[in-house]
């Protein structure tokens, strides 16, 4: 187990170490194709820019679909300002509360990167009056870019423009108590499970009783992610993303979350069932909730027209969309639950 567990955090950092927001994926999914590659699998790049593996198995008219993401939040520059700043509208459900005075990447299509900070206009407090009472909104924030720019010409002859993508820094920090703090561990840090599970299974020569697919979505964040590229066979869409974790749930980040409901219905009530009882059978540490504010790549598999079961199970996060904080025992037990269904 702990050679697993090695494994998925230092793939986790890895991940977390290339920017992609969603609509700006390729450097990740680029890096999937590799390591997939390297561990003896034949993976394909779909049309839409995810990445598809074949685990191997034996019923291929029973298959198990599973998804994590590997888009994350971010945002995209929709002025260059008077000033030389850049005014950002969100990618996903970034916060602006969370991303007021973070360090970020502008980059460009053609003109490499700059660096910047995420500022509230008017930042200094010693000049701006209203600063405690101005509610944050992308409205009233802006990128401020690392270089000498005072004009909207200055910033454009950078190579900056409208359209350009906005990275920001994820700081992630595994302490020594085993908490693993981070930006966008939604969803890489289930991104780099499923890596360590098909490591697991490669190296331990194991064929699946039911036919595996892995899929790696890069438009979770805006809703569309897992609504295309499901093979024929398969029966289950089981998507691997963040348990919850906040006042009125039972999840703690070192724990296994298994998802009953979120905002859009129910998840399958017998696969949710079989989870629940995978859990059991290998002594996972896991909680049962429903999810207020939540939708998953098998939902929108669903939406799309796909006849599958659907669930939904994940590593609890706490802070979700701001600066995120898991556990490694949270990534030992979703490894646990993921051995005992599958396996």
């Amino acid at each position: 187990m702990e050679k697993y567990t090695d494994y998925i955090l230092e793939q986790l950092q890895k991940l977390l170490s290339i920017d992609s927001p969603t609509g700006y994926t390729k450097n990740v999914t680029d890096y999937l194709m590799d390591e997939y590659k390297a561990m003896g699998y034949t993976p394909t790049q779909t049309v839409k820019g995810g990445v598809l593996v074949d685990l191997g198995g034996t019923d291929a008219e029973n298959a198990v679909f599973l998804e994590a993401h590997v888009d994350t939040l971010g945002a995209i520059v929709t002025e260059v300002k008077a000033n030389g700043r850049l005014a950002i509208s969100p990618l996903g459900g970034m916060n602006a509360n969370n991303a007021e005075g973070e360090n970020c990447k502008i980059i460009t299509r053609f003109s490499g990167a700059y660096e910047g900070t995420c500022q509230l206009c008017n930042a200094s407090i010693h000049v701006n009056g209203k600063y405690d009472e101005t509610s944050r909104s992308f409205d009233v924030m802006e990128i401020v870019p690392d270089e000498k720019v005072f004009s909207k010409a200055d910033t454009e002859a950078l190579g900056i423009m409208t359209g350009d993508i906005v990275c920001f820094c994820p700081r992630t920090t595994i302490t020594k108590s085993g908490f693993i703090k981070s930006r966008f561990l939604d969803d890489k840090l289930s991104a780099a499970i499923l890596m360590g599970y098909a490591k697991y299974l490669k190296d331990n020569r194991i064929c699946p009783k039911r036919k595996l697919y892995q899929h790696f979505t890069v438009y979770e964040e805006v809703g569309h992610g897992g609504s295309a590229s499901i093979p024929a066979g398969v029966t289950e869409v089981l998507s691997v993303d963040m348990g919850c974790v906040g006042d009125g749930l039972n999840c703690k980040e070192h724990q296994v979350s298994i998802c009953a409901k979120d905002s859009g219905g129910p998840y399958n009530y017998q696969l949710v069932s079989d989870l629940i009882s995978a859990a059991k059978n290998a002594g996972a540490d896991f909680a049962v909730d429903v999810y207020p504010h939540y939708g998953s790549d098998a939902e929108a598999a669903l939406r799309a027209g796909y006849d599958v079961r659907h669930g939904l199970i994940g590593a609890g996060v706490y802070a979700s969309h701001g600066y995120e904080r898991s556990h490694v025992d949270g990534v030992k037990n979703t490894f646990l639950l993921l051995k005992s269904y599958l396996g």
